[in-house]
């Protein structure tokens, strides 16, 4: 049996919408409308965010508040390393998607030698850089961090030297760099990229898992498939960022993209993926209830964690 530790992690400066910090809160008062007892069960820890910055001028404007991911890097990182350590399973809570590139960074420092798989449960591939950043918006880049990527090839940016420094730190966060291999990822549900981020995924031939495949073959025999692919792994995270869901029930999320995953697409993906033993990281992002109606992503990304965690429970 799994111990399990739920990290909370409520920063939201990577994203471009606001709200998003507000979301684990959102999720415990969805299990608080179910009836739920859950959130007493578990030892948590929650990390000190930096959204004041969100109040500060931007320094970089295609790395928006690059210093302060830089210490959320640090402190997500640190957490997840000791709770790996000390033997418990880190179960993730967090505001945006930025936060998950320390997240990977705290299973690599605690596993050094292991051979990570990351499976991304995402609309968006989030390989962009601050060479090729639409937006700079940094919950956009979590993965390039992981696989210490700069796509200069396709880079439309000059940046300031200041950036550049913050960007190869967070790269190297660890002094692991890089934290995976971009054959080792899976994406699932990606259907909002672009073209440099396209560019990326055809170079390394990231394996992509459309909705349309999902929804054709179902969870069990696409969770197979993946474990499979995954095979040569010795460590599997899995992050679930809810704009994975169709838009029509993603509205509490800051970029909701249609022809998404149903909820129990969604549900049923994740809890097979929880049976497997090497998973040893979940994490659930990107709930803004500022943009919902009646909590209903929070609602679904309560019953997902329920589900997931009542599975770890039991392996």
């Amino acid at each position: 049996m799994k111990n399990i530790k739920i990290i909370e992690v409520p920063s939201e400066i990577g994203a471009g919408t606001r709200g998003a910090s507000l979301g684990i809160d959102a999720i415990k008062i969805a299990g608080l409308d179910f009836m739920s007892n859950f959130f007493v069960h578990f030892p948590s820890e929650k990390i000190e965010p930096e959204n004041r910055l969100l109040f500060e001028p931007i320094q970089s404007p295609y790395a928006k508040r690059i210093n302060g991911i830089h210490d959320m890097y640090e402190k997500v990182s640190q957490s997840v390393c000791n709770t790996i350590k000390n033997n418990f399973f880190p179960v993730v809570l967090s505001g945006d998607h930025s936060n998950a590139g320390g997240t990977i960074a705290g299973i690599k420092m605690a596993k050094p030698k292991s051979k990570l798989g990351v499976i991304w449960i995402d609309a968006h591939a989030d390989l962009h850089t601050p060479f090729t950043t639409p937006s700079g918006n940094m919950h956009g880049m979590p993965l390039a961090t992981a696989i210490g990527e700069d796509n200069e090839e396709f880079k439309t940016h000059e940046l300031d030297p200041n950036t550049i420094k913050m960007w190869n730190q967070l790269k190297n966060i660890g002094k692991i760099c890089p934290k995976i291999l971009p054959e080792d990822i899976v994406f699932i549900s990606l259907r909002d990229f672009e073209k440099e981020e396209k560019a990326l995924i055809e170079k390394y031939g990231i394996k992509v898992i459309p909705t349309s495949e999902v929804r054709r073959n179902g969870p069990e025999n696409v969770s197979r498939k993946i474990l499979r692919y995954l095979s040569d792994c010795t460590d599997i995270y899995v992050s679930f960022d809810v704009d994975s869901l169709d838009s029509s029930i993603s509205r509490g999320t800051g970029t909701p993209v249609s022809n998404g995953l149903k909820e129990r697409e969604a549900e049923d993906l994740i809890s097979k993926f929880m049976q497997n033993r090497k998973v040893c990281c979940f994490e659930i992002t990107e709930v803004n209830p500022t943009l919902d109606k009646e909590n209903l992503m929070a609602e679904i990304a309560f019953n997902i964690l329920q589900r997931s965690v009542n599975i770890l429970m039991m392996n």
